[in-house]
């Protein structure tokens, strides 16, 4: 595919931006690494993903077929919401890893689905089985995942940035100032401890959205219903911790879990409801996952 830069409001933008805007349904990290391996090119030379464009520029871009990963089906119950051909929604379990990598090869979500659906869809050549949006090992609640027989533009639109509606549940150590609100800063990579994201300024990060309310409290801890508008790496663990200064509950990478008020045997994050128009159909799709117990303290008096 190709792209002309003859618009002014591109100029000295980074090429790694202009392609992720141009392809929301490609990752940034992935239209980074098919330019440092040379699938696109800046006027028919190699280039970078930081390389600033200017009026008149010619950007050839090639996006190889999903490669084939050796991920197994396995038989591991799961707590269906909605099926059909072209979709999956489930309540994803407390613990459950969704994608297969190092230290968790099998036993994880995309295995189960494999098995439940014999085969899900391959995005932006990269064979990440079907899954739409992000989910952390350790947040429980509402997941989609696609089938093969959506079509990938279908899927693009369907699913693209703010497409979904997603509200979740957090529980956190403290009460935050005030009873709602939104937040909109950047998240990028953390400069020392590459394992937490931060709240950072410029084009080291990304535009994260979050609106909140506070829904009750119990034990001096509060429970945060919240709106994600984006969905960036451990968005709400940042925002409650960085921007809320309530930290959520049984974080290990952004709080210390034995010094809080209550204590937690894992992260108190549940993807409560999630809400889309179907792809195919044009059915308004509503899910609402049942609350876990961890949450029972605020969920019986909320």
């Amino acid at each position: 595919m190709t792209f002309s830069i003859d618009d002014p409001q591109w100029v000295k933008q980074r090429l790694d931006q202009f392609l992720h805007q141009q392809l929301p349904d490609l990752s940034r990290t992935r239209i980074q690494s098919l330019i440092k391996d040379g699938e696109a090119r800046l006027n028919d030379l190699p280039t970078k993903p930081n390389a600033h464009l200017k009026l008149g520029d010619q950007i050839t871009l090639h996006i190889p077929d999903p490669t084939p990963v050796a991920i197994i089906a396995q038989d591991i119950p799961l707590d269906v919401l909605f099926e059909d051909e072209h979709l999956i929604v489930i309540n994803k379990p407390p613990g459950l890893v969704v994608h297969p990598a190092a230290g968790n090869p099998d036993g994880t979500l995309v295995n189960a689905l494999l098995f439940h659906c014999n085969n899900l869809s391959g995005i932006g050549g990269e064979l990440r089985p079907g899954i739409v949006h992000r989910l952390d090992k350790e947040p429980s609640g509402c997941l989609v995942a696609a089938k093969p027989a959506l079509p990938h533009p279908r899927l693009t639109e369907a699913f693209g940035n703010r497409q979904l509606t997603k509200i979740y549940l957090a529980a956190v150590n403290g009460i935050p100032k005030g009873s709602s609100g939104r937040i909109e800063n950047r998240i990028g990579r953390h400069p020392v401890d590459r394992k937490r994201m931060t709240q950072v300024e410029g084009e080291n990060g990304k535009e994260a959205v979050t609106e909140w309310r506070l829904r009750c409290v119990h034990s001096g801890c509060a429970l945060i219903e919240c709106h994600l508008l984006t969905g960036r790496t451990h968005q709400l663990r940042v925002h409650m911790r960085e921007t809320l200064q309530t930290p959520i509950l049984g974080d290990t990478i952004y709080a210390q879990p034995q010094r809080q008020l209550v204590k937690a045997a894992r992260l108190l994050l549940h993807a409560w409801k999630l809400s889309f128009t179907h792809p195919i159909t044009n059915q308004p799709l509503n899910f609402e996952s049942k609350i876990p117990n961890e949450f029972a303290p605020w969920s019986s008096i909320m």
